[in-house]
């Protein structure tokens, strides 16, 4: 796991913002929220925004101020 923490802290690093389902497709990462939590405990600064699908699901897309 440790791993995909730095792949997705490397990819947030860099400006893009990350969902479930990207971090799936890009990192093979099945509980983004779990990696999310860890590297808030680490220290990393990483803000989370609800967006709104034309399906009409809400899902969590993570980011770095």
């Amino acid at each position: 796991m440790e791993t995909q923490n730095k792949m997705i802290k490397a990819h947030l690093k860099k400006g893009l913002r990350l969902t479930s389902l990207e971090a799936l497709e890009l990192f093979g990462c099945f509980r983004l929220s779990a990696r999310i939590s860890e590297l808030k405990t680490s220290g990393f600064n990483v803000e989370k925004v609800m967006i709104d699908l034309p399906n009409g699901k809400r899902i969590a897309e993570y980011y770095m101020p």
